[in-house]
């Protein structure tokens, strides 16, 4: 392996070759450590689920199950110390634990990254949740699809 001027060193094509090689090492770095993290945030949103109080906790873990299920572009990232459910790293949908928050319900939020804007120009950011009959979790499904969509313009 010669350079074209004779010098015994690298070739141009190869130099080109061993920095391609190495872009591409970079990259199945970033993405190995990216899956690693969102394995861990998924395990800590487990984890936090499991910690609640019974009643907030069944609420969370149908929620984590409806997210899963309506909507797998989102990944599990605990928001505030409670379950989220994030797109490229933003928090769209959120549980918070009304007995770990001490107040009298618990909450499904969505944020601004949410798909929900309507042409009222008025949407509900947050539902309380207690003891929800299955319409309130056909609801709850039908809340997170929409927020999963993509708002135009993000």
């Amino acid at each position: 392996m010669t350079d074209t001027n004779g010098t015994g060193g690298l070739s141009a094509v190869e130099r080109a070759s061993i920095k391609s090689r190495a872009a591409e090492l970079k990259t199945e770095a970033k993405r190995a450590k990216a899956a690693d993290k969102a394995a861990a945030d998924a395990a800590d949103v487990l984890a936090k689920i499991a910690e609640m109080p019974d009643g907030d906790r069944e609420l969370a873990e149908r929620l984590h199950a409806i997210v899963a299920e309506v909507a797998p572009g989102l990944s599990p990232k605990l928001y505030y110390s409670q379950p989220g459910y994030a797109r490229n790293g933003k928090v769209v949908v959120f549980f918070r634990s009304g007995q770990v928050d001490k107040v009298r319900y618990s909450t499904l939020g969505v944020s601004p990254e949410a798909g929900l804007d309507d042409e009222s120009g008025m949407w509900a950011t947050s539902y309380a949740l207690i003891e929800p009959t299955e319409a309130a979790w056909e609801r709850v499904v039908e809340v997170v699809r929409r927020a999963a969509g993509t708002v135009e313009g993000r």
